[in-house]
C-alpha cells in the first residue's frame, strides 16, 4: 500500500544531510508507527529507498526523515536531495518496523553512528516520553556533520545523550568497551550507522558475553560481494515445476522476472527483508544482512535479491 504525501518542509539539518517533513495533502492523520520504523519512499528516476522515521511516534500528522547525500551510492540519496522540493507530492509506503524496541527490556543503550541516528532518535523520543531509562551515544566525524543537535539539547535528552566527534579531543572519545561493560545485565543494545561502526560495536558486545537477544541492529546497506567466482545454478518454482537458470552476474530476482515470475522487492541489497522467500530444497549462499546467523544456518529462507545457491538447484516456495 502506498500513500501520497506532501513535502511540507525541506531543510539542511547538517553538512550533507537534508531533513524532510511529510504530511497528507488534507493534513489528516497518517498511519501510526513505532520507534525504529521506516518507510519506502518513491523517488524521481524510479528509485525506491527506505528511510527511517526520526520523529516522535506520538506525532500522528507527520513523518520526518533525514537523508545523507551519498555521491558514491546508488542514486537514491542524490535524487531526494536534488529532485525533491518543498511542496512536491511523492508516494511512500506505510511504516514497517524491523528494528523495534524490546518491550521487555528494563534499560536501553542506544548507539548511533552518523546518519544512523535517524531510528535511534525516534527511540530516544519514545523512551523519554515513556520515562523509560536509556543512555544514548552519538558518534560523528565532526559537529558540522551532526544532525539534530538542537533537538537532543532538549532537557528530556540532555542528561542521557553524549556526543563523540572524531575531530575533537580525546576526552570526549567514545570508549566502546567501557560503555558496554558498564551496562547492567537487563540492558538491551540498539545500534545503527556505518557498517564498520556497527560491526565493531557488535563484535565487542559479543566478546563481552552479551546474549544475542539483547543485541538489536539495522544495517543501511549490504556488504557488496564480488561475483567473479559465481557459477550458474537452477531455480525451480514449486507451484509450477518451471525451472529458471540463474547465470553469473544475474540475481535470482532478475532471472525470475525474465520468465514472468515477479517477487516483491524494495531495497535490492538484502537489508529490508521484503523479498524473503522460503527454500524447500537446496542450499542457499546467503549474502544478505537481514537474516540472523541461526536463520542462515537453517537454510529455510533466503533473499533472492542478492543471495545465490551453493547447490546446483534451489526449489523455492513460489
Amino acid at each position: 500500500m502506498t500513500l501520497t504525501v506532501e513535502v511540507v518542509r525541506k531543510w539542511d539539518e547538517a553538512h550533507g544531510i537534508c531533513g524532510f517533513e511529510l504530511r497528507r495533502p488534507d493534513r489528516g492523520p497518517l498511519p501510526a508507527f513505532s520507534a525504529g520504523a521506516h518507510i519506502d519512499v518513491h523517488l524521481p528516476g524510479g528509485f525506491v529507498r527506505q528511510y527511517s522515521l526520526c520523529g516522535s511516534p506520538s506525532c500522528q500528522d507527520r513523518y520526518e526523515i533525514a537523508v545523507l547525500r551519498d555521491v558514491q551510492g546508488r542514486g537514491g540519496s542524490m535524487a531526494i536531495h536534488d529532485d525533491v522540493r518543498q511542496g512536491d507530492l511523492i508516494r511512500i509506503g506505510t511504516p514497517r518496523n524491523l528494528f523495534p524496541l524490546d518491550a521487555e527490556a528494563q534499560r536501553h543503550l542506544l548507539l548511533a553512528g552518523g546518519i544512523g541516528v535517524t531510528p535511534i532518535l525516534s527511540m530516544a523520543e519514545h523512551l523519554a516520553a515513556a520515562g523509560t531509562p536509556f543512555e544514548m551515544h552519538y558518534c560523528t566525524r565532526s559537529s558540522e556533520r551532526t544532525a539534530f543537535v538542537e533537538r537532543l539539547a532538549d532537557p528530556a535528552f540532555r542528561e542521557r545523550v553524549q556526543f563523540h566527534f572524531d575531530d575533537a579531543g580525546a576526552d570526549q572519545a567514545f570508549d566502546l568497551a567501557a560503555v558496554l561493560a558498564a551496562a547492567t545485565a537487563q540492558t538491551h543494545l540498539y545500534v545503527c550507522g556505518p557498517r564498520g561502526f556497527m560491526e565493531a560495536v557488535l563484535a565487542e558486545a559479543r566478546a563481552q558475553g552479551w546474549a544475542e537477544h539483547r543485541l538489536h541492529y539495522e544495517f543501511f546497506s549490504a556488504l557488496v560481494q564480488e561475483a567473479g567466482t559465481d557459477t550458474a545454478f537452477e531455480v525451480r518454482i514449486a507451484s509450477s515445476g518451471a525451472s529458471v537458470e540463474v547465470p553469473p552476474g544475474c540475481t535470482v530476482i532478475a532471472a525470475l522476472a525474465r520468465h514472468g515470475v515477479e517477487v516483491l522487492t524494495s531495497c535490492e541489497q538484502g537489508v529490508c527483508g521484503t523479498c524473503m522467500t522460503r527454500v524447500l530444497e537446496g542450499q542457499p549462499d546467503h549474502r544478505d544482512s537481514y537474516l540472523t546467523d541461526e536463520e542462515k544456518a537453517a537454510g529455510e529462507y533466503f533473499m533472492p535479491c542478492c543471495s545465490r545457491a551453493r547447490s546446483p538447484v534451489l526449489i523455492l516456495d513460489l
